[in-house]
C-alpha cells in the first residue's frame, strides 16, 4: 500500500480483477461510509465538537455523551443528542457508492453481507436486504427500554422525537417503552453500556456465520471490500482480516489516512464514495 500514483492505479487495477472473479462479496464499513453522504466525521474531539457545538459547550467528548447513564440523569440532553442523530439519519441519502457497490455485490453467485459499525441505516435505505446486513453496534433506527424490562427491542420508524435546537433538549413527551412505559432509549452499544439488548445483533451475526460457513463449504471465492473503517476502535478492520485470511479471499481497504493491510491485502488511500467509483469501473457494465 502507497499514496504513489502508479502503484495507487496498480492497486486500483488488482482490486477490479478480484471484483470480477469474486463468487460472493463481503462489504464491511465504518463511520467514513457515511461521510461522502453529508453525515458529520466523529473522528477526534474537534470533529464531534464541530458537529455539536451545543455540547462542545460542555466540554464533552462523543465518548463522554455516547453513554447510557445519561437517559438516567438528563433525559432530555441524551434524546437530544440521538435524537437529532436519528433526524438526521432519517433525512439523509445515501451516496451513489452504495448503489454501485450493489450492483456489483448483487450479481455475485453466493450473493453479498454487509457488516458495519454504523447505526445510521444507510444500507437498508441504499436498498441492501435488510437480513443480509449485521450492525455490529445496534441501530439507531430501533428502540429499547432503558431498565430494561422484559419488553422486546422494537423498530421506531413512527417515533418522533422533537429537539429545540437553540436550548438543544429534546422535547416532552419522549420515547417510552410501550411494553412498561419506562423512558425508551435507542438500541445501540454504547460506551460502559451494560443495559444494551443485543439479540437483535446477535441474530444478524448468526446469519453471516452460516453464509461464510456455505462459502467455505462450496470453496467460493471471497473478496472483502473495507470502507472507512478505522483503528481506534478495530471491530470491523478485524472483522474484515479474518474473513479475507478464513476463507482465503482478498480483503481491499478503502480508507483516506489507515490504509494499511496485511500480506495479500489492497490497501486504496481513498473516500470511499471515490474508491467504490474506481474499483467498481469495469465490473458493473
Amino acid at each position: 500500500m502507497t499514496s504513489n500514483p502508479n502503484q495507487l492505479d496498480g492497486d486500483i487495477e488488482r482490486a477490479r480483477a478480484a471484483l470480477r472473479a469474486a463468487d460472493a462479496l463481503l462489504i464491511t464499513a465504518g463511520a467514513g461510509m457515511g461521510v461522502d453522504s453529508g453525515l458529520p466525521d466523529f473522528r477526534g474531539t474537534e470533529g464531534f465538537w464541530n458537529a455539536y457545538p451545543a455540547i462542545a459547550k460542555l466540554g464533552l467528548s462523543f465518548a463522554d455523551m455516547a453513554r447510557p447513564d445519561w437517559f438516567r440523569k438528563a433525559p432530555e440532553l441524551a434524546w437530544a443528542f440521538y435524537g437529532h442523530r436519528l433526524n438526521l439519519y432519517r433525512a439523509t441519502v445515501p451516496h451513489a457508492g452504495f448503489a454501485r457497490l450493489l450492483a456489483v455485490a448483487a450479481r455475485k453467485r453466493h450473493g453479498y453481507f454487509v457488516f458495519t459499525s454504523n447505526v445510521d441505516g444507510q444500507f437498508q435505505k441504499a436498498g441492501y436486504a435488510p437480513a443480509q446486513i449485521v450492525e455490529c453496534h445496534g441501530s439507531l433506527h430501533h428502540f429499547q427500554c432503558s431498565e430494561p424490562c422484559a419488553g422486546p427491542i422494537w423498530e421506531a420508524a413512527e417515533e418522533r422525537v422533537v429537539v429545540d435546537e437553540a436550548q438543544f433538549r429534546a422535547v416532552p413527551p419522549l420515547p417510552a417503552c410501550p411494553h412498561c412505559r419506562a423512558l425508551a432509549r435507542p438500541n445501540v452499544l454504547m460506551f460502559g453500556d451494560y443495559s444494551w439488548l443485543s439479540e437483535r445483533t446477535s441474530a444478524q451475526e448468526v446469519r453471516l456465520k452460516n453464509w461464510l460457513h456455505g462459502l467455505k463449504q462450496a470453496r467460493a471465492n471471497l473478496t472483502v471490500v473495507e470502507l472507512g473503517a478505522g483503528t481506534a476502535i478495530p471491530t470491523v478492520r478485524l472483522k474484515s482480516e479474518l474473513a479475507a485470511r478464513d476463507l482465503s479471499g482478498t480483503l481491499i481497504r478503502i480508507n483516506p489516512r489507515e490504509a494499511e493491510v496485511p500480506p495479500g491485502g489492497l490497501g486504496l488511500r481513498l473516500n470511499a464514495a471515490e474508491g467504490i467509483r474506481r474499483i467498481c469501473e469495469g465490473t458493473d457494465a
